[in-house]
């Protein structure tokens, strides 16, 4: 591959992502000067992505396979259940822990190429829901590379490229009709010597060997950021806060990281599967509460019989409360 150009084409995308990636892909001539690296939350169940994206598709497409060589005028595709790298050269598959609830990820990908190759990286975020891939396109952008984002308004899900764009400053911002081209003359352009932006690549470097080798220690993550009083999701282990701006994100000791926006999607998730627990315990509390008071008359104890009734209601009351207040948060959550 040439190394005075861009050489490396980096995609990451989720919710609406096989006809964004069709329609990108499609762009793209044989004899394309650039590796192709794609990304797409298909998490662990068998993947057809090459199969279905080949047809549309000058280059040939497979899944990525671990320590081969990059090759230009190929797409690799990250297969289920592995984090796709690029480390000391070659394509590299992990295990290490999911970031972003996610498992291939994008910004494990992001920060390795940013690492591994700085201003010769395109980068481009594709539809996609929560902000995965917004702290790796940063990082992509910080090290000198070329950055893309589909727009907001032309995507299924918009929350992938909107957080890409917080976090950084991308070059184009275009439909998917338009990205495809923009891409492949960004690859035909030598990037300029402005762009080349010296800077500390130690804290990515470091998050890069977390997510290859799956191993961090409390030192690590005190090297990357400030101990919080939050808790894991996955583990319950503390949580590290890593920057102080956007993208936040968090780590935990065991190696899991989390966006702003997952971190916060998965406190709602656990919050209200909690309450809805609540609501079935009330719901036993006031029908026991009520078979206790049926007992309790038909042995006319008349005063057991009211206090069970007074907390039968009381009880009831709280369900009836707790679940209007759940069925309300819902909408109110789904409403645009």
């Amino acid at each position: 591959m040439p190394t005075g150009h861009r050489h490396v084409i980096v995609i990451g995308t989720s919710l609406g992502g096989l006809a964004a990636l069709r329609a990108i892909l499609a762009a793209f001539p044989e004899d394309l000067h650039a590796a192709v690296l794609v990304v797409m939350h298909v998490g662990t169940q068998r993947s057809l992505l090459p199969e279905l994206l080949a047809p549309h598709c000058r280059l040939p497409v497979k899944h990525a396979e671990d320590d081969e060589p990059l090759a230009r005028s190929v797409v690799y595709v990250a297969p289920p259940d592995r984090h796709l790298m690029v480390f000391e050269g070659p394509v590299r598959l992990s295990s290490g822990p999911k970031e972003n609830f996610a498992r291939p990820a994008v910004d494990p990908l992001f920060r390795s190429v940013a690492v591994e190759f700085g201003e010769r990286v395109i980068g481009i975020v594709l539809t996609g829901d929560l902000d995965d891939g917004a702290a790796g396109i940063a990082a992509i952008k910080a090290c000198g590379g070329w950055v893309a984002v589909q727009d907001p308004s032309d995507c299924v899900a918009p929350s992938m490229p909107s957080s890409a764009l917080r976090a950084t400053t991308a070059d184009v911002i275009a439909p998917l009709d338009r990205l495809g081209d923009a891409i492949v003359d960004a690859v035909n352009q030598k990037p300029s010597e402005e762009r080349r932006i010296v800077m500390d690549k130690t804290p990515i470097e470091l998050e890069t060997r977390i997510a290859l080798t799956g191993h961090s220690s409390p030192d690590d993550l005190d090297a990357l950021g400030e101990r919080s009083t939050l808790t894991c999701p996955d583990c319950g282990g503390v949580i590290w806060r890593v920057g102080e701006t956007e993208p936040l994100r968090y780590r935990c000791h065991t190696g899991h990281a989390f966006s702003n926006a997952s971190l916060n999607a998965a406190q709602e998730r656990s919050v209200e599967e909690a309450l809805w627990v609540s609501v079935r315990r009330l719901q036993e509390r006031a029908a026991f509460a009520l078979e206790r008071a049926h007992v309790a008359q038909r042995r006319n104890e008349r005063h057991e019989a009211a206090e069970e009734l007074e907390r039968h209601a009381r009880f009831a009351a709280l369900e009836d409360s707790l679940r209007r207040f759940l069925q309300q948060d819902a909408i109110e959550r789904t409403e645009p």
